[in-house]
C-alpha cells in the first residue's frame, strides 16, 4: 500500500511493537503528528511539557521494561532539546530511539529556520544515527534502528527525517518486528581459563553493573555467588539487580557505596566483574585500586575490557550465555575464613550507622520503604538524595532503580519516572531534592494531564547538598552559589498550582500521613519533605582517593 512518509514512520513503529511514544510537536514534524492523530487507537502519544522530559521518559520506560524507548521532536531546538536524554541514555547503555523531523532536503545547508546538523551534534553520543533523504530507505532505517539500538551493548540511536521525506508517498510493507542480533558467548579458552583463576581463589568477590541487569543474566549470578562461597557487590546501575534482602548482597560499591562492601572488594584477592566498567566513582585512585585482586572481567562490549583497568581475564560475550558456559567448570566450594571476615565487615558497618532519631535521610527512606511493593518502580533525580535511595531503598525486582548513573543528569527524574509507570503500569516513586527537581518540574503539568499515579519524595534541604557537601569538605566552607533558600519556592503550592495534590512533612509522623495519602492518590502527590542542609552522604572517598582515605564519619 502506498503511505507517506509520515504515515510510514508511524506504521513501522507499531509494527515493532512500540505502544507509547513521547513528544512535542512542531512545524517539522507536523506532518508526523497528523499521522499520530489518525492512529492514535494503536500508539498512544504523551504530550510532555519540554522535549527533555520527552527523551527521559522514553529512557525510563526503557530501563523499566526492557524494551526500546521512543521519543519525537521537531528541528532546530526541539532536537537539541533532547541531546541531553540521548546522552544520558547513551551513558547507561539504554536502548532508545529518538526521532528528529528537519528542513526540506532542498533547505538544508542553508542555515534555513530551524534547520540544525542535529546528526552531527549527536554522533558522539549515539551508537548510531541516520539522515533519511529518500522516502523509499525511511521503513528500513527504522527497523536498523531498532534492531541497533537492542543489539549487543544497548544504547540509542537518532533518525532525522526531512519534512520532504515526510510527505512523499512510497509503498509500504509491513514487516515482523526486528528481532537483536544473535547473541555469542566469550570464546571457550577465554572461559577455561578464567574459571581456573576463579577457582585458585581464596577471597573472591563478584561484583556486578548495569550489564547484569540488561544481560538477564540474575540467575547466573546467585548460582555462581552459591557455588564459590563470595559475596556480592555492585555498582550504582546494578542496583535492584538482586534483591537488596539477600544474604550474600553486601550493596553497592564505590564513592558513596556501603562500607562493607568497598572494604571487601579492596580485600578480595579475585574480582569477578560482571557488566560494569570500572569508572572514577568505583576506582577511586586507579593505581591504589584492589592492588592484589586478579580480575575477571566479562562484558559484551570488548571496548570497556583493560580500559580503565588491568584484568586478568577479558571475556567479551553475551552476561547471560557466558555465565551459563563458566558455571559447570566451576568447583563448589565453601571459604568459611572469609565468610568470617565480611561478617565482621558487615559488623562495623552496623556499629556506625546512623541512628538518630527525627527527619534523617535514612528515617525518612526507610519510612518509605513500608509503603514500596516488590513491582515499584523507584526513579531519581542526581545528588545527595540519588545516593541515599541507592543506599536504602528496598528492592525486590530487577530493573525497579532508575536513575542516571553515568552523565548524572539533575532533572532526570520527572520525566524518567512518568516512562517507567507507564511501561510497567505500576505506581511510581520519584526521589528527588530541592535542586534536581527546579530543573524540569514543569513535567508536572504532564503527570497531572495523564494522571500518572506518581509519588514524588522532594528531600527538601534548601541547599545544592552534593556540592555543598564538598564545599564543606574540601573547599574551606566556601558556599558558593549552593544556598537555594532564597528562592522561597512552596512546592506545596507550586504542586496544587499545576493541578497535583500535594503536602508537606517536617517530622516523620507527618510523613507517614502523607505517605499514605500519596500512595491512595489516583494521580501525582508530591510531598514535600525537610531536611537538614548539613546531612552528608556518608561513607565517602575523597575524589582521587582510595580506601585507605575513606570518610565514615564527618571529621575523619
Amino acid at each position: 500500500m502506498k503511505l507517506t512518509g509520515s504515515d510510514i514512520i508511524v506504521r513501522t513503529l507499531i509494527e515493532q511493537g512500540v505502544d507509547v511514544v513521547f513528544g512535542y510537536p512542531g512545524g517539522q514534524v507536523i506532518h508526523i503528528y497528523d499521522s499520530l492523530y489518525k492512529y492514535q487507537s494503536e500508539l498512544k502519544h504523551v504530550l510532555t511539557a519540554h522535549e527533555q522530559g520527552a527523551s527521559h521518559a522514553a529512557d525510563g520506560y526503557a530501563r523499566a521494561t526492557g524494551k526500546v524507548g521512543v521519543c519525537i521532536a521537531t528541528s532546530g531546538p526541539g532536537a537539541t532539546n533532547l541531546v541531553t536524554g540521548i546522552a544520558t541514555a547513551y551513558l547507561d547503555s539504554v536502548p532508545m530511539v529518538a526521532i528528529t523531523g528537519n528542513v526540506p532536503n532542498s533547505v538544508i545547508g542553508t542555515d534555513g529556520f530551524q534547520e540544525i546538523d542535529i546528526t552531527g551534534i549527536t554522533l558522539p553520543i549515539t551508537k548510531h544515527n541516520y539522515f533519511v533523504s529518500s522516502i523509499e530507505d525511511l521503513a528500513d532505517t527504522i527497523r536498523d534502528a531498532f534492531k541497533l539500538a537492542a543489539s549487543g551493548r544497548p544504547g540509542p540511536v537518532l533518525i532525522d527525517v526531512p519534512k520532504d521525506v515526510q510527505t512523499a508517498t512510497y509503498d509500504y510493507e509491513p514487516h515482523a518486528p526486528v528481532i537483536p542480533e544473535e547473541k555469542q558467548a566469550a570464546k571457550e579458552l577465554r572461559i577455561q581459563q578464567a574459571a581456573e583463576t576463579i577457582n585458585a581463589a581464596q577471597k573472591p568477590f563478584i561484583y556486578f553493573g548495569g550489564g547484569l541487569v540488561s544481560g538477564n543474566a540474575q540467575a547466573e549470578l546467585l548460582e555462581l555467588a552459591e557455588k564459590i562461597d563470595a559475596p556480592l557487590g555492585c555498582s550504582m546501575m546494578g542496583i535492584s539487580g538482586v534483591p537488596t534482602d539477600h544474604p550474600r548482597f553486601l550493596g553497592m560499591q564505590g564513592m558513596h557505596g556501603h562500607y562493607a562492601c568497598s572494604t571487601a572488594m579492596h580485600h578480595a584477592d579475585t574480582i569477578i566483574a560482571l557488566g560494569a566498567r570500572f569508572n572514577d566513582r568505583v576506582t577511586g585512585n586507579r593505581a591504589k585500586f584492589a592492588k592484589n585482586a586478579k580480575i575477571v572481567h566479562i562484558d559484551i562490549d570488548g571496548a570497556e575490557l583493560n580500559k580503565t583497568v588491568n584484568s586478568a581475564h577479558g571475556l567479551r560475550g553475551d552476561m547471560k550465555l557466558t555465565l551459563q558456559r563458566l558455571l559447570p567448570l566451576i568447583e563448589k566450594v565453601e571459604r568459611p575464613d572469609w565468610q568470617a571476615h565480611i561478617d565482621e565487615l558487615r559488623a562495623r558497618e552496623a556499629a556506625g550507622q546512623d541512628k538518630r532519631d527525627g527527619m534523617t535521610p535514612t528515617n525518612v527512606i526507610n519510612k518509605l520503604n513500608t509503603y514500596l511493593k516488590p513491582n515499584t518502580p523507584v526513579a531519581t533525580d542526581v545528588g545527595q538524595h540519588q545516593c541515599w535511595a541507592a543506599q536504602y531503598v528496598k528492592f525486590q525486582q530487577t530493573r525497579r532503580f532508575i536513575t542516571s548513573g553515568g552523565l548524572g543528569t539533575m532533572g532526570f527524574g520527572m520525566g524518567a519516572a512518568m516512562g517507567a509507570q507507564m511501561g510497567t503500569g505500576e505506581r511510581t516513586v520519584l526521589i528527588t531534592g530541592d535542586g534536581s527537581f527546579g530543573m524540569n518540574l514543569n513535567e508536572l503539568a504532564t503527570a497531572v494531564a495523564n494522571k500518572v499515579p506518581l509519588v514524588i519524595l522532594l528531600l527538601n534541604n534548601g541547599v545544592l547538598g552534593m556540592v555543598r557537601q564538598w564545599q564543606t569538605l574540601f573547599f574551606q566552607k566556601h558556599y558558593s552559589n549552593t544556598m537555594l533558600d532564597a528562592r522561597q519556592t512552596d512546592f506545596v503550592k507550586l504542586a496544587e498550582a499545576f493541578g497535583a495534590d500535594a503536602s508537606r512533612a517536617l517530622t516523620l509522623e507527618e510523613l507517614d500521613a502523607a505517605l499514605e495519602k500519596a500512595f491512595s492518590c489516583d494521580g501525582p502527590y508530591l510531598i514535600d519533605c525537610a531536611i537538614d542542609k548539613d546531612e552528608f552522604v556518608l561513607p565517602m572517598l575523597p575524589p582521587g582517593g582510595s580506601m585507605d582515605d575513606i570518610i565514615v564519619k564527618v571529621g575523619d
